[in-house]
């Protein structure tokens, strides 16, 4: 998985690597059991802090994206569902609220949604 991040963005790093280690979950690119690189590797890698993705890893084992053991280090989590986290429904409501603002029906978003849904289970 190639990994790439915005050095100018208002998003912070560790941010973007959560991101988009969740997206290549969601897309089927990182399977389940799926070693991840260790966190001096993908800190010399990516040209980013070895703290930054420690931060991230810590979080994605939080939120159940992955699991972490002193000996074999971070792998995908084999888990079934997780739970969502309370800012990604924050960050749903506020985009919902942009989106009604915007003048769009229910039946649009969800319609929107649909189709979002679907081109992220075809990659």
């Amino acid at each position: 998985m190639i990994l790439n991040f915005d050095f100018n963005s208002s998003v912070p790093i560790y941010q973007q690597l959560r991101n988009q280690i969740v997206v290549g979950i969601a897309e089927g690119k990182l399977k389940p059991g799926e070693q991840l690189p260790t966190i001096r590797a993908l800190a010399e890698e990516s040209g980013i802090n070895m703290m930054t993705v420690s931060k991230a890893y810590q979080i994605l084992k939080q939120e159940g994206y992955i699991t972490t053991d002193r000996r074999s280090g971070a792998k995908v989590a084999v888990s079934g569902r997780n739970e969502v986290p309370a800012a990604t429904l924050e960050q749903l409501r506020l985009h919902l609220s942009e989106l009604r603002l915007a003048g769009l029906t229910k039946e649009e978003i969800l319609r929107i949604c649909e189709t979002l849904y679907e081109e992220e289970g075809n990659k």
